[in-house]
């Protein structure tokens, strides 16, 4: 007999697992779709990345005011103490354009090589490795959104500082051909440029050594030639001047702010075959490379 204290032990049912622990009466299915991640995937991830840093606003904003402010400023100065009755040619008036885009390329240098050094300092670069493991895809995403950015934006600003360039001065539109290189041509030699910076970025791993680096591969050259008084270094002092980017930049305006070297779009092809070589040793860097 049992006391009022004392219960008969009561048989023990099994437990079912809850169906979200997958047991064995039913599994579960998760309602998120399960799919092989492709490129479209990395260039969303590095577009939200790209327009959501500050750098980005910055730096752009900055490109943006330089263009825009010395490229008007330069028109109205001159149509203010111009005497001259004549109406100037329209090349002549795109080339004042040039100036503006040279010190905006400051700002594309250092964009570009932000665009992946910057998550080395931070160590977002191995969250970007782990959710996307293929290093390729990642480089080429972040070299297609950085690139079509710079393109589009230095496009528009190209052609509105050209148009307010002729409207101020009362020039002639130019010939298309003419049109097209300092509009379509210096973009695409900026956004170049660009790329050029980020595969230094990709091989140096440190922000403010690439800028450097990239500085220097635009100033230098030109800076030592005018210091090179020697007659037996005319040939390199030539040489240095004529393939200097500030003067490859030029060549896509009137020749009146150049004296020789490449012409028409030669400094386009030459700039992306440098760049080419850079973004291949980039991809084996980024592929063999630790973390």
């Amino acid at each position: 007999m049992t006391t009022p204290y004392q219960q008969p032990p009561q048989p023990q049912t099994p437990q079912q697992s809850p169906q979200w622990q997958g047991g064995p009466s039913a599994g579960y299915t998760s309602p998120i779709p399960v799919r092989r991640a492709h490129l479209g995937d990395a260039l969303a991830s590095e577009w939200t990345k790209l327009r959501s840093v500050r750098s980005t606003m910055w730096t752009l904003g900055v490109m943006i005011v330089l263009m825009l402010g010395i490229g008007l400023l330069t028109a109205l100065v001159i149509s203010t103490v111009s005497s001259e009755p004549e109406i100037p040619s329209g090349q002549e008036v795109l080339s004042l354009g040039f100036f503006g885009v040279l010190l905006g390329s400051m700002c594309v240098i250092t964009l570009g090589v932000l665009t992946i050094a910057s998550e080395y300092g931070t160590g977002m670069i191995r969250t970007t490795l782990t959710a996307c493991p293929s290093r390729g895809r990642v480089l080429v995403a972040k070299s297609l959104v950085f690139f079509l950015l710079v393109f589009v934006i230095s496009m528009v600003i190209t052609m509105t500082v050209s148009a307010l360039q002729l409207s101020i001065l009362g020039a002639q539109s130019p010939d298309g051909g003419a049109w097209l290189r300092a509009t379509a041509g210096v973009s695409l030699y900026l956004a170049t440029l660009g790329l050029l910076s980020l595969a230094i970025g990709t091989l140096i791993r440190h922000s403010a050594g690439a800028i450097t680096i990239m500085i220097g591969v635009v100033l230098l050259p030109l800076v030592l030639a005018m210091f090179m008084f020697s007659d037996s270094l005319t040939a390199l002092r030539e040489f240095m001047f004529d393939y200097s980017i500030p003067n490859q930049m030029a060549a896509f305006y009137s020749d009146s702010i150049r004296v020789s070297g490449p012409s028409g779009w030669e400094p386009l092809w030459i700039l992306l075959g440098v760049t080419a070589v850079a973004m291949v040793a980039a991809f084996f860097s980024l592929d063999k490379r630790d973390v």
